[in-house]
């Protein structure tokens, strides 16, 4: 058996669908060709634990004027709450908001088109999975 499942049309790909995703269960990898576009095919779980372990949080936390605040190093995403746990729902919220924005319109403007990776971990992830990767996420 191959490591490799080419699919080379829409069609082709369609006919055998039970057949692909039986294969990137097995962690084979799956390509699917549409005109010049080739796309790979995984589980979702696996895609957000890499992107897990590749986007650094580099969350930092510290009290300011009686607020606890919660920056991104590196990054444009600051929250602040009442404590640390608000703090970082608060955090949570934005990046949500964010990637929200970055598919609506931010995804092709130059300052923005880097984030990728980091909105798809943030659209693959629970707000648990959020609070872990800043805990304990990253490189």
């Amino acid at each position: 058996m191959s490591l490799v499942a080419d699919y080379g049309s829409y069609t082709e790909t369609r006919t055998h669908l039970k057949d692909v995703l039986d294969a990137t269960a097995q962690g084979r990898t799956v390509t699917v060709r549409r005109d010049d576009q080739v796309t790979a095919v995984m589980p979702a779980e696996k895609l957000r634990q890499f992107f897990f372990h590749a986007v650094s949080p580099h969350v930092e936390i510290f009290k300011e004027n009686g607020a606890v605040v919660a920056l991104m190093k590196n990054r444009p995403f600051v929250a602040e709450g009442a404590d640390v746990e608000d703090a970082l729902a608060d955090l949570i919220l934005s990046l949500r908001e964010y990637a929200e924005d970055w598919e609506d319109r931010l995804q092709h403007a130059p300052n923005h088109a880097s984030a990728w990776a980091l909105v798809q971990l943030v659209k693959l992830s629970t707000d648990e999975q959020l609070l872990e990767w800043f805990d304990r996420g990253g490189e």
